[in-house]
C-alpha cells in the first residue's frame, strides 16, 4: 500500500478541500493518508467522512508549530482527537500568533511606504482556493510581490520581517499532544535542522522533549539526510514516517512524492489510530 501521511488542504495554506484531497490521493493510488494542517483541525472530520466513502485509509493528523533554541520546527501529531480542548486551545493560540507575523509585516511594509491599506485588508477576502494565505495573496493582488517564494525571498526579510514568534517548546506541544490521545512525530527534520544538520546531537533535544518518531521521507531529505533519519529512529526506537508536505499545487511540492510504501514506514501504536 501507499502512503502519504502529510498533506495539507484549505484549512491551512494548500489548494484542496477534503473532498478534492481524497480524489487526488484515490487517483494516485494511495492507500493511506492523513491531512496535517498548519495549526488547523478543522479538516480532520470532513476528511475522515470523505475518506471512508471513498475506502481509504486515514490517519488524523495536525502540523502544530513550535519552537527550540531559537528555530522553528513542525510536529506531526497523529492520532489526536482534533475535539480536545487542549489541542484545540493550542492550535488557535499558534494561529493568533502567525496573524500577527503577517499583519506587523504589512505595518511595516506601509511604513517603508509601500502603498498598504491596513483598513482594505481587514475588508480582503482571501480564496483559499488559491493556496497560501489572506497577506500573501492580499500583497500578490497588490503586485508587491510575485508569489510565494519571491515573498519570502525579498518581503519576509529584514527591516519587514517580524520577531520571530514566540510558539511553545516541542515539550509543550508534547504534552498537548499526548493529552489529546495522539503520537508526536518531528516533521521533515531536513528542512527544521538545515543550518544546524541532520545528526545525533541536533536531533536528541527532540528526543528529550518526548518525541516518538521522525518524518524520515520528506521532498527536503536527500538520500543521506533519509538514512541518518532511520538510523537515529532505528537507534533510539523511534516511530518512522513519510510525506510529501503536498499543498495541492502551492509551493511546488507533488502528491506522493517521495514515493513511500507502508512497509517503508514503523508506525507502532498508530496503526491502531488508522480509520478505515
Amino acid at each position: 500500500m501507499r502512503a502519504d501521511l502529510h498533506i495539507h488542504t484549505t484549512a491551512s495554506d494548500g489548494r484542496w478541500t477534503p473532498q478534492e484531497v481524497v480524489e487526488r490521493v484515490r487517483a494516485a493510488g494511495i492507500g493511506l493518508f492523513a491531512v496535517a494542517d498548519h495549526d488547523a483541525v478543522d479538516h480532520v472530520h470532513p476528511a475522515a467522512r470523505e475518506a471512508r466513502r471513498a475506502g481509504l485509509a486515514f490517519l488524523p493528523a495536525v502540523e502544530v508549530s513550535a519552537r527550540l533554541n531559537g528555530t522553528g520546527v513542525h510536529i506531526l501529531a497523529y492520532g489526536i482527537d482534533p475535539d480536545h480542548p487542549d489541542l484545540r486551545r493550542l492550535v488557535e493560540t499558534n494561529r493568533a500568533l502567525l496573524d500577527w507575523v503577517n499583519e506587523e509585516t504589512l505595518r511595516r511594509l506601509a511604513r517603508a511606504g509601500y502603498p498598504i491599506d491596513l483598513e482594505a485588508y481587514a475588508a480582503y477576502q482571501h480564496d483559499p482556493s488559491r493556496g497560501g494565505w489572506k497577506a500573501l495573496n492580499y500583497l500578490i493582488d497588490l503586485g508587491i510581490c510575485r508569489d510565494v517564494r519571491d515573498f519570502f525571498d525579498r518581503i519576509y526579510v529584514d527591516p519587514y520581517r517580524p520577531p520571530d514568534p514566540p510558539f511553545p517548546h516541542p515539550e509543550e506541544v508534547v504534552a498537548v499532544v499526548r493529552a489529546a490521545g495522539g503520537v508526536p512525530v518531528l516533521a521533515h527534520p531536513g528542512m527544521s535542522l538545515r543550518k544546524q544538520g541532520v545528526t545525533p546531537e541536533t536531533l536528541t533535544p527532540f528526543l528529550e522533549s518526548g518525541i516518538a518518531g521522525l518524518e524520515c521521507y520528506s521532498p527536503y531529505h536527500d538520500p543521506q539526510t533519509i538514512q541518518a533519519c532511520l538510523a537515529f529512529c532505528a537507534r533510539c526506537d523511534l516511530l518512522v514516517t513519510g510525506g510529501s508536505d503536498c499543498h495541492g499545487g502551492f509551493a511546488g511540492r507533488q502528491l506522493g512524492i517521495p514515493p513511500v510504501r507502508l512497509e517503508d514506514l514503523r508506525l507502532g501504536p498508530l496503526t491502531e489510530c488508522i480509520l478505515r
